[in-house]
């Protein structure tokens, strides 16, 4: 039987609520979010055992409630190390219309940032694993989690576990000395499924094409293909690249897509015009879920795989926090045509 793991932080996430402006009135929501931890979340809730694995703090309230919160959705989190450190945060401000979201970190000295090679145990946590996610964020936040991320994406493989990262480009990460392409090309060498948003191959791993402009809201599908088979050049060990392909119209309407590539064929999913969006973040990680979870459910239809995986991130952006709470059966409601949203009796 498959089994998914997923590696990286889990953050307190504080967010103004009603898309208000921080502290335009005194409080916050808090929520628990990450991407690794995202896609565990929507992993398990499409229906495949799933674990967890990161570091948390000793003694700690928060950790105890965010690793109480995911086994809430029978996510096995038995290989959660704690060690000093602290929870991290983030503060989100939802944005609206022609209003971006904008984030603020505070997971400086978070325990998994002070975590290193040698404190995880990947013998006992790849035991009939048989997946294996992580993203760029955890690379990004130290030295020690990019040797980690390493470690542990070389240990898959040695194992004979596949590998999925979603490359995550994080600007405001990047702060310890090393560049992403210095850290990922290594890293996404050990990498069998890469997932990436419009601009994370350039940005993440310095792979381009010419006249794409990820800031422009529009997207040209077609360069996405070549985007595509340049990665599988630069990186022979890939079996596939996937991209999403989000056009922003405003911050509450989106046109949201994917397209991926497995050396043999290119899929371009459907497309979703998404108009009255409740909350995107998340909605990679929802995708990358997703596409996990239909690469199982379609082993020899990628073009399925793709839809399914489209249509599951779809529906993330209809719920506020970061977790995507939909079951196989509903994402394949959204699959197979009906995206109404007619009330059902």
């Amino acid at each position: 039987m498959a089994r998914v793991v997923t590696f990286g932080e889990t953050m307190l996430r504080l967010a103004p609520p009603n898309l208000e402006r921080p502290l335009q009135s005194p409080g916050f929501v808090a929520t628990f979010g990450g991407g690794e931890a995202n896609v565990a979340v929507s992993t398990a809730n499409l229906g495949l055992p799933t674990s967890y694995v990161t570091a948390f703090p000793e003694d700690n309230f928060l950790a105890d409630a965010c690793i109480a919160q995911l086994q809430g959705f029978g996510i096995d989190c038995t290989r959660i190390v704690r060690r000093p450190g602290r929870v991290g945060i983030y503060f989100l401000e939802a944005g609206a219309n022609q209003r971006p979201s904008k984030v603020l970190y505070d997971r400086a000295d978070s325990a998994i940032a002070l975590a290193g090679p040698g404190e995880f145990d990947w013998e006992a946590i790849f035991e009939d694993a048989t997946w294996f996610h992580v993203t760029g964020i955890t690379p990004a936040l130290s030295q020690g989690c990019a040797d980690l991320t390493l470690e542990a994406v070389t240990a898959a493989q040695e194992r004979g576990v596949t590998v999925s990262c979603d490359y995550n480009f994080r600007k405001k990460l990047w702060k310890y000395g090393k560049t992403a392409p210095e850290v990922m090309g290594e890293i996404v060498r050990h990498v069998d499924v890469g997932i990436a948003n419009e601009e994370d191959c350039q940005k993440c791993l310095g792979v381009s094409v010419e006249d794409v402009d990820v800031e422009s809201g529009s997207l040209d599908v077609d360069r996405y293909e070549e985007l595509a088979l340049k990665m599988l050049a630069e990186f022979p060990n890939l079996r596939m690249q996937a991209i999403t392909l989000r056009e922003s119209v405003s911050a509450s309407h989106n046109g949201w897509s994917a397209c991926v590539h497995d050396r043999e064929s290119f899929h371009l999913s459907r497309k979703y015009q998404i108009t009255h969006i409740i909350d995107r973040v998340g909605g990679g990680d929802a995708f990358s879920g997703g596409l996990i979870c239909g690469l199982h459910l379609f082993p020899d239809d990628l073009g399925e795989a793709l839809e399914f995986a489209v249509a599951a991130s779809c529906l993330k952006h209809s719920v506020p926090g970061d977790f995507n709470r939909f079951s196989t059966d509903e994402v394949l409601v959204l699959l197979r045509g009906s995206g109404s949203g007619r009330v059902e009796r």
